[in-house]
């Protein structure tokens, strides 16, 4: 019988008493460093309030079975050893056999579903944010029933998603998704992760619509960036993104076309609001105000110079500035998909506003990193 454990009408007296285990992990928005944490650059991202669950009990065997209605997929195998992909970006698979490789074992299989609220493909890191509910999941299902930290979890999400399949993305969807609140990531020399105290008031969090192409955007923006630098580096082995002045940059000027120095400027200016950002956020009491201006002045350099925004999510960020949003910006690798407004004032009115050009908003909050929900016998 094939059971959903979120469904108690489906499942017999003696699946009730098998033991039961619920994950949750939730979305993210970047605050600040879109298109930067790839580079060797800093990123201050939040967890919001919207999540994917996954929920499963035990089975006798060792097959899994995995029901995804979000996405009106399914797919089962046996657990008894490592897994071949089927798919280009076989993410679940990969999951297994990642957790595999840092010694975990599993001598029963499991039913189980994966379903939640962020927004699919729409910048906001539901593809993250499920293989870290899936990794912690599994890890409280393998045989050891770890209980890793957020940050090791995050690292072998990053394993799984990106690296397991040579992908161009960063570690900034894992480690904000797995560790919740506010946090600010750096990556050179070497990964530094701090949280952020702050507790910002609400966003409004709203879904475009639109389609959008990540792996296209991240390669192009990606690679754009990196063979400016690496033909600098050439010719003037002191260049660093990570610390070369704005105003030195035009030493720079007639070794690069006018398209290529606009977007090194883009991404130097990009890296100072974000370390402008950080200090705002660090202070005793933080700026708001500023902290969204800060927001405005991102979103100019993604909309003009990185050339990621779209007519409608400009249209949605209009909308919620001129309903009293303190700053907003496009969210994710653009293209399509998400905006949102940081609005602590204002809340509803900001909301109605967006709702008039994309009906797919909602009002979020900053929240915790991935938990488990629920365990035990059902």
């Amino acid at each position: 019988m094939s059971i959903n454990p979120i469904d108690n009408t489906s499942l017999t007296d003696a699946d009730m008493k098998k033991e039961m285990i619920k994950i949750s992990t939730p979305g993210r928005v970047c605050l600040f460093g879109e298109h930067q944490d790839y580079l060797g650059l800093p990123v201050i991202a939040s967890a919001v309030s919207k999540r994917i669950f996954v929920e499963g009990i035990f089975r006798e065997d060792q097959t899994v079975t995995i029901d995804m209605p979000d996405l009106k997929k399914s797919d089962s195998f046996s657990i008894k050893e490592k897994l071949k992909y089927r798919l280009e970006r076989d993410y679940l698979r990969s999951s297994v056999n990642i957790v595999m490789n840092e010694g975990f074992t599993f001598s029963k299989g499991f039913d189980c579903i994966i379903k939640g609220d962020i927004p699919i493909n729409a910048g906001t890191s539901s593809s993250s944010a499920m293989i870290v509910s899936w990794i912690n999941f599994l890890l409280n299902m393998s045989d050891q029933k770890a209980k890793l930290p957020p940050e090791k979890i995050a690292e072998l999400a990053y394993i799984a998603e990106v690296l397991e399949f040579s992908e161009p993305g960063g570690m900034m969807d894992h480690y904000s998704t797995a560790v919740g609140g506010i946090i600010w990531l750096g990556s050179v020399p070497k990964i530094e992760l701090r949280k952020i105290n702050f507790k910002p008031g609400a966003f409004i969090l709203g879904n475009s619509q639109e389609p959008k192409d990540t792996k296209f955007i991240l390669a192009r923006v990606k690679r754009g960036v990196l063979n400016i630098a690496a033909n600098l580096k050439k010719k003037n082995p002191g260049f660093s993104l990570q610390t070369i002045p704005f105003e030195e940059l035009k030493r720079y000027k007639d070794e690069l076309t006018d398209e290529e120095m606009e977007l090194l400027e883009g991404t130097v200016r990009n890296r100072d609001i974000t370390f402008e950002a950080e200090q705002i956020l660090l202070a005793e009491k933080p700026d708001e105000k500023r902290f969204g201006r800060l927001m405005n002045e991102h979103q100019k350099v993604l909309r003009d110079v990185l050339k990621i925004s779209t007519e409608k999510i400009d249209r949605m960020i209009d909308a919620a500035l001129n309903a009293g949003a303190y700053g907003a910006k496009i969210n994710g690798s653009g293209g399509g998909g998400c905006m949102f407004a940081y609005a602590p004032e204002n809340t509803d009115k900001v909301l109605d506003a967006v709702k008039k050009i994309s009906d797919d908003a909602w009002i979020v909050h900053s929240d915790e990193g991935t938990k488990i929900e629920s365990s035990g016998k059902r």
